[in-house]
């Protein structure tokens, strides 16, 4: 376009209007849209630490409560059933009741369902310290799987709603993984420590200070979504409610019974046929609990697929090796707690790094890098677990790299292109199938540890899981590596 040149006199720029500052008690100061953006991120920053906050205390709660039941058991009068029921009641809740708080969070407000999660998984904490008795023990772990049931899914839905789809949301998942990852560290550190020079009660009370700040925290920094309209599918959200609590526990009574137990294979039987039936329901609901088309899209079928495969390939791990190094070489819990670090520790480190790595490789190839890292590592514990610690080392390393280049790009992909009204779903479903996955993998890896050989046994067998997430990765649509969330 050509300029025109005027005798006319050239207007003055208006002048830019001096940012305000508010002062007072309750008053922001406004400087700008610079400001604005800063607060922004100020406030996804603290909504981040406190989804991943939550994240850390419900994994942190697994590896302090199984190296305290010991003592747990001596100081109520559990008899093993009873310790068992420790660790199962959690698992019932939990498994069977993730859908539900999935789907809840999207009906009531994910924040709300949120908090109220994680006030009573915190209060049930604060009682299981308390406990008198082997029965108060139980229960309160069983209400402390009901409120990880509602703030884990709805904490994922909220990491959804408020990072967008692409490598914000992926480094927010990453942070989320290693802040697991580093819980998972820090509770065996402190837990062997505790459980070692003091009572089990003190490892218990650990979970209580992090839920506390997490409430007091989260409505000054979580964004509350908009409520789904709708009723809540109650057929649906009873049968899965009861398949997945009826598979979880045939499949962990399956780790210390034969499959030919009644308790097992009843157990398994009635959480398949529960689950067959919840999906022939969904598929006539009118507002489903889970909606079908959630598993329309190949690579999300797929990334649950290698969801359900991937704890397996690790679970062995803490179990077998936690007990060598206890019951074998006779370390105390704080040694053998210090032993496995560098396992979870690879994992934080490497989820680190994980949103670069994923850009430059992509989910497919990432993915397959991970389940090669877990094969390798299995492999390499089933020819030198019982040897001396120096030849276990690597196989940790290999075993927490492989971890977070497995979970990463299967997170991403399984969370990728939904509907915002299928957020609280879509988080359900996968935090399920990952409770399920855990619970397949240990029960079979025990089976096969007892008859087959023992814990190198094991370690093939876990190496055998994380072949079924190289096959997924192979399935996996090419894609380019930086359109990959």
């Amino acid at each position: 376009m050509t300029a025109q040149l005027s005798d006319q006199p050239v207007p003055a720029a208006p002048a830019r209007p001096r940012p305000t500052t508010a002062s007072g008690p309750g008053s922001m100061s406004v400087s700008g849209p610079g400001a604005g953006r800063a607060a922004k991120k100020r406030r996804a920053a603290g909504a981040l630490a406190v989804i991943a906050g939550c994240n850390a205390m419900i994994q942190l709660d697994d590896p302090i409560v199984n190296i305290a039941l010991p003592r747990m058991r001596a100081d109520l009068g559990l008899s093993a059933v009873g310790a068992s029921w420790v660790l199962t009641a959690y698992l019932l809740a939990f498994g069977g009741l993730l859908l539900l708080g999935g789907r809840l969070g999207d009906l009531l407000g994910r924040r709300r369902v949120f908090m109220a999660g994680v006030g009573l998984f915190t209060a049930a904490a604060a009682l299981r310290g308390a406990a008198s008795s082997g029965e108060m023990l139980i229960a309160v772990r069983a209400v402390q799987g009901v409120g990880a049931a509602l703030a884990a899914p709805s904490g994922l839905a909220l990491l959804l709603s408020m990072f967008p789809q692409g490598p914000a949301r992926t480094r927010a998942i990453a942070v989320c993984t290693a802040a697991g990852a580093l819980s998972t560290a820090g509770g065996l550190l402190l837990a062997g420590a505790l459980t070692s020079l003091g009572s089990w009660r003190w490892v218990v009370y650990l979970d209580v200070p992090v839920g506390v700040a997490i409430v007091v925290a989260a409505p000054f920094v979580l964004v509350e979504t908009p409520r789904v309209r709708g009723r809540l599918d109650a057929a649906g959200a009873l049968l899965s409610a009861l398949g997945a609590a009826a598979l979880v526990f045939g499949l962990a009574r399956a780790a210390e019974r034969p499959w030919g137990d009644p308790s097992v294979a009843g157990g398994v039987l009635a959480g398949v046929a529960g689950l067959v039936l919840f999906a022939v329901v969904e598929r006539r609901a009118r507002q489903p609990l889970v909606t079908p088309a959630l598993f329309a899209d190949r690579d999300r079928l797929l990334a649950y697929g290698a969801t359900l495969a991937v704890p397996g390939a690790v679970i062995g791990t803490y179990f077998f090796l936690n007990q060598f190094f206890q019951a074998g070489r006779g370390w105390s819990a704080l040694v053998a707690a210090c032993a496995l670090l560098p396992l979870p520790v690879t994992t934080a480190l490497a989820a680190a790094g994980g949103e670069r790595l994923l850009r430059r490789l992509g989910a497919r190839r990432m993915l397959a890098v991970g389940a090669g890292l877990l094969v390798c590592g299995n492999g390499w514990l089933a020819l030198s677990a019982t040897g001396p610690y120096p030849g276990v080392l690597p196989a940790l390393v290999l075993l927490g790299a492989g971890m977070a280049c497995g979970v990463l790009p299967l997170t991403v992909l399984a969370t990728s292109s939904l509907a915002p009204d299928g957020a609280g779903a879509a988080s359900g479903v996968l935090n399920a199938v990952q409770s399920v996955g855990g619970s397949v993998g240990l029960a079979t890896l025990v089976t096969v540890a007892s008859h087959g050989g023992g814990a190198a046994a094991g370690f093939v067998a876990g190496a055998a899981f994380a072949a079924v997430a190289l096959v997924a990765a192979a399935g996996l649509r090419r894609r380019p590596a930086a359109g990959v969330s």
